[in-house]
């Protein structure tokens, strides 16, 4: 523990001063014990994410009903869209979040705030970029992939929706970092949450039509999702423009600063995760040059690696702001014991997982498919990539303290 107690927050009768809510979440996260801090930061992330994961799960099985040819489609473009949110949420997100965190760790209520302002102008350009490089190069990529005939067709028609709504996600993906990094956890979880009952019944009501609603195949699974991310956006800039959970969401003058606070530790992160990501992109691509069969395989068994990110993603959420805290309040022995607890977590779980669908792969691949190829693909690549899943997981705790 740090030498120097944090600057207590004096009761008062009359309204609290600017910045006051932050320096009482301050002082939470730099003197709370560790473990049930970092859960209490965690829990309600993991909770919403077990319900993303589950309609994630969901989405899929609904997707396989389709048949081999969309599962193959939307196998093409998982790996690419986790790119975006890998960059949106670990890569400049946690730029973000640790910009924000060291900023409240040290004090400077202004400054985190304008650091929001700067996050949403960084989340359009980079959700620009995103939506411009898919539609002049998408049909390009998707044949590279091994996209053909009917998959290929289905992959564009998905990624049309999902890339072109892309600034969106992006400035969902950076709000809800940047209230991470304050330590407000309760209300990304609660929006995510919401959005998972609504997109249970929604989504196969627009793949296979329901009523007034048009049957859209797989594209009814991209307008589902860009519906929840719009409704996220619209009850997060509300909350942040009325200076609730430690931060406020106004103009703010452009600061080289702040946008260096932000990309000098984002787009190095961001070069880490893409470069994970792309492996991934270029597996796809090998895998799609066997066929159809072999694509659907390979994209339901990864599947598990794309729910385990985001499952390692809602304890790094919890890291990065304890970690940020404390490195801003020079307490590096605390930092440093956040570290370690977190990746023997994360160690453990992840490796648990693996060597449970390494030995019982039917027990996933059967909720998808029954084409004996396609099962057999799958379990090959459990047997050969599950067992390392507990190297991944530390590995991903790691980059989030780091």
């Amino acid at each position: 523990m740090s030498n120097s107690a944090p600057a207590s927050v004096a009761p008062s009768q009359t309204a609290s001063p600017p910045g006051s809510h932050a320096l009482d979440k301050r002082a939470r996260l730099l003197t709370g014990p560790i473990l049930p801090t970092l859960l209490n930061l965690t829990m309600p992330v993991i909770a919403v994410i077990a319900a993303q994961t589950f309609v994630a799960v969901l989405e899929a099985f609904w997707v396989s009903r389709l048949g081999t040819a969309a599962v193959a489609g939307i196998s093409l473009v998982i790996p690419l869209y986790i790119l975006m949110n890998t960059m949106s949420n670990g890569g400049i997100g946690g730029g973000v979040s640790s910009a924000i965190s060291r900023a409240i760790g040290g004090a400077r209520a202004a400054d985190a705030d304008a650091l929001l302002f700067h996050s949403v102008l960084i989340a359009v350009a980079f959700g620009a970029l995103f939506t411009g490089a898919w539609f002049l190069f998408g049909r390009t990529i998707t044949a590279a992939l091994g996209g053909a005939g009917e998959s290929q067709g289905d992959a564009l028609t998905y990624a049309g929706w999902v890339f072109g709504g892309a600034p969106l996600i992006w400035t969902v993906n950076l709000m809800a970092s940047a209230m991470r990094g304050a330590g407000e956890v309760k209300l990304p979880a609660i929006v995510s949450l919401i959005g998972a009952g609504v997109l249970i019944p929604l989504s196969p009501a627009l793949i296979f039509g329901l009523g007034p609603l048009p049957r859209l195949g797989v594209g009814g699974a991209g307008v589902a999702t860009l519906i929840y991310y719009t409704g996220a956006l619209l009850v997060y800039a509300r909350h942040l423009s009325a200076g609730r959970g430690g931060l406020r969401l106004a103009l703010s003058a452009l600061s080289g600063r702040h946008f260096g606070d932000i990309l000098g530790v984002g787009l190095l992160s961001a070069i880490g995760s893409t470069f994970a990501s792309l492996t991934v992109v270029g597996l796809t691509g090998a895998v799609g040059h066997f066929g159809a069969q072999a694509l659907a395989g390979y994209g339901i068994a990864s599947r598990v690696d794309s729910l385990l990110i985001p499952l390692l993603f809602g304890l790094g959420s919890g890291v990065v702001p304890l970690v940020g805290v404390a490195t801003g309040a020079a307490d590096h022995a605390r930092a440093h014991a956040i570290t370690r607890l977190s990746a023997t977590i994360a160690l453990l779980f992840s490796e648990g997982v693996g060597l449970l669908v390494a030995f019982a792969p039917w027990l996933w691949m059967n909720l998808f498919s029954h084409d004996p190829q396609v099962l057999a693909d799958g379990a090959s690549y459990f047997r050969t990539a599950a067992p390392f899943y507990g190297f991944s997981g530390a590995g991903i705790m790691l980059y989030f303290a780091s």
